[in-house]
């Protein structure tokens, strides 16, 4: 920290001190609240009917309230009209409260501001798969700029959870199944939002992701070593590295202790190990389900009290349990330097974010264009970065305009619906399916509609086939007839994002089975007679059992796996098609081979993978990292050190050239693995990545350094530490594919890591 940020720091914290000191107990209790002045009958959040609040707006805020819940994100609002609302209830708040103090206003953020007319960029399983942290750190730029022109203050963005289990709704909302990957990508998505002036959110803190069978809200039962080793590491990058200023905790128990209700996670570990000085914030309503859902408090003041004491700061999205702490307070039953302390800390983030010296004048901005067209150009940019090839016999590319098919049939269910290009927390499924009146408000064009518009020669023809669930399959018949009747199809199947029923994929919407929805593969197997070349374009929340699609006999001639691309996904994935653009999206996630081997994840013991002591095989369709090009590379020439000290940083460097005949991205993987260690240690370790575009026969020489501390395990003793011993190293394609290898031996004593301990590997690129 620089000395002007620490100035900076004591100022805020001298400011919020100075006020403290002169408010009422209510005055203090409102503010660790919020208020969804806006919530109606709409299920947007768990539980969000049975959890209706009987309080009546004034009478909450008559003391001042904390956080403005969704004030856009709730029901689709005129912006402009919305934003002068906004500035008139903010001064009503400054000078009814008695204090002055303003409210904090939090949206969703996850997939771009979930308001009405705001740009939906590709959801996180998308960035993952674009393995390129500077482009989502513009993009969380760009996302921020959007709030803060509307005078929202804090994002509940990015969701750092590690992917367990695909059965899981919420995998569409997560990065990837690496925690190196989730840290770096979710960092510089932390780091971009913040750099406009709105504070990022981390969440679900911690373990969420491992619930049993990917059920949400499910207990968690991971054990202590593998909490600390790969559930921990995106949060401490985020905490650490990206300075991030909030974090929300998870609804689920871990080992029998909700995490909202943890003083050893939110206080022992978030702040006294790792220094973070920001706010916490409980997810919706789970200060209350300690007592509805988890049964460790016997009321709602119980329950608020377990909560503040843990360090859940500010109850979400009401005060539900937290207007409770009043009477606790009066009645001894809780100290009220508990609550001073949860006060000083969201004082000093309004300090921080200029909240405390603003007067709102003025009725907000005249003008607001939430989906400009820069917004809509790095949305493309991402979309097309993260969409992975997983097979092409050469069917792909279709061809410039010159030599396109003549007639190009798109046919499935996702192939001609918007809503099937975003996620769960798009405002598109996340509101407007409340409001089917409503217009989308923002240009989302279909992947038939891309087609039509980059194949201006060619006839494209569409057919639904079948819908995303349901037995019916009363289209089949013409879907083949138009299929039959064209030189190439494009088939999109995938999921409908939702909440909790309401879909295939997204929060809530946990699934027995890996097989894609519905009738959707029996749609294929159809398709596959008539002839015609066949390419599978999948718009899905979470990978699918796609054995049959990759391997079969009856497999199509290409299948491209993107996840939710978002507003610029159809003409994303128009361009990749029709060769306007190259694959260049890596899987974050493995590709399972059935239900039945999950949890599964790369990071894997030799145990944790196929052996003759079992007769399952859990080894995925396609590794983690897998991803095809319109061109071919080769990875060679690998270097590194003989010896490297346990405390040091390993230098690798490899040449990577482009073999093909078309410029192409290759993303460069560096696995390593610990030959032989003190605990049980997995077969492959992503140590670092990098993205690098090279014309036909072009190499490039990268160097990477990569701190010790990536290797770093939780030891028998409970230490987190780099061991000595042999590591190692290797590039390819894939987890799964060593095309140049070499070996380091880490030397020196046993190597404590600590918080200045490097969590970042560096890569440069240069000329081969």
């Amino acid at each position: 920290m620089t000395t002007t940020q620490t100035t900076t720091q004591t100022t805020n914290e001298r400011t919020a001190l100075d006020l403290l000191t002169t408010m009422t107990l209510e005055q203090k209790v409102a503010q660790l609240i919020g208020y969804w002045i806006d919530r109606g009958e709409e299920v947007v959040a768990p539980m969000a009917g049975e959890m209706a609040t009987s309080s009546a707006y004034e009478d909450v805020t008559r003391h001042g309230v904390g956080h403005l819940t969704r004030v856009y994100g709730t029901r689709p609002v005129d912006p402009v009209e919305r934003a002068r609302w906004l500035w008139a209830e903010q001064r009503r708040l400054r000078e009814r409260s008695g204090h002055g103090i303003p409210a904090l206003v939090h949206e969703e953020c996850l997939t771009g501001l979930a308001a009405w007319r705001a740009a939906t960029f590709p959801t996180p399983l998308a960035w993952g798969a674009s393995f390129d942290p500077e482009i989502v750190e513009r993009m969380g730029a760009l996302i921020g700029e959007s709030m803060r022109s509307l005078g929202v203050h804090q994002g509940l963005a990015p969701v750092l959870d590690v992917i367990r289990d695909p059965r899981w709704g919420r995998v569409d909302e997560c990065i990837g199944e690496d925690p190196y990957l989730v840290g770096t990508v979710g960092t510089a998505y932390v780091r971009g939002l913040q750099s406009a002036g709105v504070h990022a959110t981390l969440k679900h803190f911690v373990g969420y992701s491992a619930s049993r069978a990917g059920r949400n809200h499910a207990p968690v039962s991971i054990g202590p070593r593998e909490l600390a080793d790969v559930f921990l590491p995106p949060f401490e990058m985020a905490v650490r590295d990206g300075g991030a200023h909030s974090v929300m905790n998870s609804y689920s128990d871990l080992d029998g202790v909700p995490a909202a209700a943890s003083r050893a996670l939110f206080t022992d570990l978030l702040r006294e190990q790792w220094g973070f000085d920001g706010v916490v914030v409980s997810d919706y309503f789970a200060v209350a389900f300690l007592q509805l859902m988890h049964g460790v408090a016997t009321s709602p003041a119980e329950a608020a009290a377990l909560a503040l004491t843990a360090g859940i700061d500010v109850e979400l999205p009401t005060g539900d349990a937290y207007l409770a702490l009043v009477d606790a307070v009066r009645e001894g039953s809780l100290e009220e330097a508990v609550v001073d302390r949860a006060v000083l800390r969201v004082l000093t983030q309004k300090a921080e974010l200029g909240l405390l010296t603003e007067t709102f004048e003025g009725h907000g901005p005249d003008v607001v264009d939430l989906d400009p067209p820069g917004h809509r150009a790095l949305a493309r940019t991402l979309a097309e970065e993260s969409v992975v090839l997983l097979a092409n016999d050469g069917v792909l590319p279709l061809g410039s305009a010159e030599r396109a098919p003549a007639r190009v049939a798109v046919v499935g269910p996702n192939a001609d619906r918007a809503a099937a290009l975003m996620g769960c927390y798009s405002f598109v499924n996340h509101v407007l399916a409340h409001h089917p009146d409503v217009e989308l408000g923002l240009a989302l064009p279909t992947l038939a509609e891309a087609l039509r518009a980059q194949l201006p020669d060619s006839e494209v023809v569409t057919a639904l086939g079948c819908e995303v669930e349901g037995e019916d399959r009363s289209g089949f018949a013409e879907a083949a007839e138009v299929v039959a009747s064209a030189d190439v199809a494009v088939v999109v199947l995938g999921d409908q994002a939702g909440l909790f029923g309401r879909g295939t994929v997204g929060e809530g919407n946990d699934v027995e089975s890996l097989e894609l929805p519905g009738q959707q593969r029996a749609l294929v197997a159809e398709l596959r007679h008539t002839g015609t070349p066949l390419v599978v374009v999948l718009l899905t929340g979470r990978p699918y059992a796609l054995a049959w699609a990759l391997d079969g006999e009856d497999r199509p001639n290409a299948v491209l796996q993107s996840f939710f691309p978002g507003e610029e996904g159809g003409a994303a994935i128009a361009r990749l098609l029709t060769g306007a653009a190259s694959p260049s999206g890596r899987l974050p996630v493995s590709l399972p081979r059935a239900a039945g081997a999950q949890p599964y994840g790369y990071l894997h013991p030799v145990l944790g993978g196929p052996s003759e002591v079992t007769s399952v095989d859990p080894t995925p369709v396609r590794p983690f990292g897998f991803g095809l090009t319109y061109t071919t590379f080769a990875r060679t020439d690998l270097t590194t050190p003989p010896t490297c000290p346990t405390d040091g940083t390993i230098a690798v460097e490899v040449t990577v050239t482009n073999t093909g005949a078309r410029e192409g991205t290759d993303v460069v993987q560096l696995y390593a693995r610990d030959v032989a260690a003190s605990v049980v240690r997995p077969v492959a370790q992503l140590l670092a990545y990098q993205r690098v575009t090279l014309a036909p026969g072009a190499s490039a020489r990268l160097a990477f350094e990569v701190p010790t501390a990536r290797l770093a395990l939780t030891d028998p003793a409970w230490r987190r530490a780099v061991e000595p011993g042999t590591v190692e190293v290797w590039v390819g394609g894939s987890c799964a594919e060593r095309e140049a290898e070499g070996r380091v031996e880490l030397v020196g004593p046993l190597a404590p890591v600590g918080p200045a301990s490097g969590r970042i590997a560096r890569c440069s690129v240069s000329p081969a």
